[in-house]
């Protein structure tokens, strides 16, 4: 299922499983200029008081992102998107990003479809809710 003309509030988009290793929290702190060295470096991050290397905020962002549009499909780009990072997630923790239709708006012509997504770790803890608003690419004023 992709967002199109027959995307409906309930709808649940595909689970994405994601599990975090060093070498990607090490790129990704590389890649957005993160020197932090809680971001690959365990024994840092112990002597800060972690259990292991965390993973960035804006990564999580970053899968979520990308669970809304791999479900949206390639007519869709993203318009808004915010979350809150709730519980710390490591390196090797299974994460399971999740997400639901809350809106469609088919005013103005295309679509605007709102969708409430979240990462739960291997204990079903809540890391990461957050909120995505997609778009068509014939929508205007976004």
């Amino acid at each position: 299922m992709t967002m199109d003309e027959t995307t409906e509030p309930g709808e649940t988009l595909p689970e994405l499983v994601w599990i975090p290793s060093e070498v990607q929290l090490f790129r990704f702190s590389a890649a957005t200029l993160n020197p932090h060295r809680i971001h690959f470096d365990l024994p840092w991050a112990q002597q800060e008081g972690y259990d292991g290397v965390l993973v960035q905020s804006h990564l999580h962002a970053c899968v979520l992102g990308k669970l809304a549009l791999d479900w949206a499909g390639d007519q869709a780009r993203l318009a808004r998107i915010r979350w809150q990072n709730r519980r710390p997630a490591f390196v090797g923790d299974v994460l399971t990003c999740r997400g639901n239709v809350t809106e469609v708006d088919r005013s103005g012509g295309g679509l605007l479809v709102s969708c409430e997504l979240e990462v739960r770790n291997q204990r079903g803890e809540l890391c990461t809710p957050g909120w995505i608003t997609l778009t068509t690419a014939e929508r205007d004023g976004i």
